[in-house]
């Protein structure tokens, strides 16, 4: 019999990317992999139309912590996407769902425990998110990156690491210095703000750019629709989002300036690339980030200048003093025997699709 799985997650990058990280293995060991996404959300643009992955969209609404009249309609969507995402279910018949998180693996956790069916969840930050936390009511086993967020999720709860995607290992300094028409000569600085970009971070870096170009040539990965036209100079390369070439600009960068989203910080460990972690603050979210980045701050992974705190001098000072004791970082980051988790959450989705303890 054929054996096959469900994946979900989406709303941002973050709850997207780790699937992706599986399904070498997933169809290497003759699973029929399906992915319960929305029909708008950044899930549907990374994973429709992958090789060997069907994709199934559902109804999804947003679970907000702020007033907004759509509180009052999306729970009608969540029920709508509830259904569709049983009768996805009743006519795939997976042996199990693996839900990497967001608004959208909701009714799809609750629909797959209404059918019996087990699931495994993956909490990639510190502390549980919302989606999450209700997940957990209906998971089997609740994966984490962090050991210390067991505490949180109870028996369930196993360390597994997050998954990181097997392409990243594969970039090549070369081909990363051709794309980006650099010599070599001066070390790379890489500024990520994940997918959407961080204005704030942006702002600092383009202030600060005539210092930091005369230590570092910089990529910078802005965001859509923030490029700068008249930021363009020399040894300054702006693009929106990078994908295909990723892994190769990552194995030909020095430093990295970055938010602290789990899966990004992750990835930065597992290739051993020193950060300097802008969290997003208080103000514009939950608070992992700056938990995320306090984790990473404690254990010599990386360096934390807060938002509040940002501007070009405290920029440039910080990522001067990252890249002078950048060895150092180095050091502790290939010391740590944990950095990719792809083979832990594997054991899990296999243990429970087989029923196993």
């Amino acid at each position: 019999m054929e054996k096959k799985i469900i994946l979900t997650g989406g709303g941002s990058a973050g709850h997207v990317t780790p699937n992706l990280a599986l399904l070498p293995q997933l169809s290497a060991e003759g699973y029929e992999v399906h992915y319960i996404g929305t029909a708008e959300g950044i899930e549907r643009n990374i994973v429709e139309g992958r090789e060997g992955v069907v994709y199934h969209s559902i109804s999804s609404g947003k679970l907000r912590r702020y007033f907004s009249w759509k509180n009052f309609t999306d729970p009608f969507r969540v029920v709508k996407g509830f259904f569709e995402a049983r009768a996805v279910m009743r006519r795939v018949k997976p042996e199990v769902v693996f839900s990497k998180g967001g608004f959208v693996s909701v009714p799809v956790v609750v629909a797959a425990r209404s059918r019996k069916i087990p699931v495994v969840t993956h909490e990639s930050d510190y502390t549980p998110g919302l989606a999450n936390r209700i997940n957990a009511k209906f998971a089997t086993k609740i994966c984490v990156t962090f050991e210390d967020t067991l505490k949180h999720v109870g028996e369930k709860g196993v360390h597994t690491g997050t998954p990181i995607r097997p392409e990243l290992y594969a970039g090549k300094k070369e081909k990363g210095l051709a794309f980006l028409g650099f010599d070599g000569e001066k070390p790379i600085l890489l500024i990520m703000g994940g997918s959407l970009g961080a204005q704030a971070v942006n702002d600092a870096v383009r202030a600060a750019l005539p210092d930091l170009l005369r230590t570092f040539d910089v990529v910078h990965l802005c965001g859509k629709g923030k490029l700068d036209p008249a930021a363009e100079q020399p040894g300054y390369r702006q693009y929106e989002y990078i994908s295909e070439e990723l892994p190769d600009i990552l194995a030909s960068t020095d430093v990295i300036i970055s938010r602290a989203g789990a899966n990004a910080v992750f990835e930065f460990l597992a290739l051993s690339k020193p950060a300097l972690l802008i969290p997003l603050p208080l103000s514009a979210s939950r608070g992992d980030q700056i938990l995320n980045a306090g984790y990473f701050a404690r254990k010599g992974f990386a360096m934390v200048l807060e938002q509040e705190q940002l501007n070009a001098d405290t920029l440039l000072d910080a990522v001067n003093d990252l890249y002078h004791r950048r060895l150092s970082f180095l050091s502790t980051m290939s010391a740590e025997p944990r950095t990719d988790g792809t083979d832990e959450v594997l054991a899990v989705i296999r243990k429970t699709a087989h029923g196993e303890k």
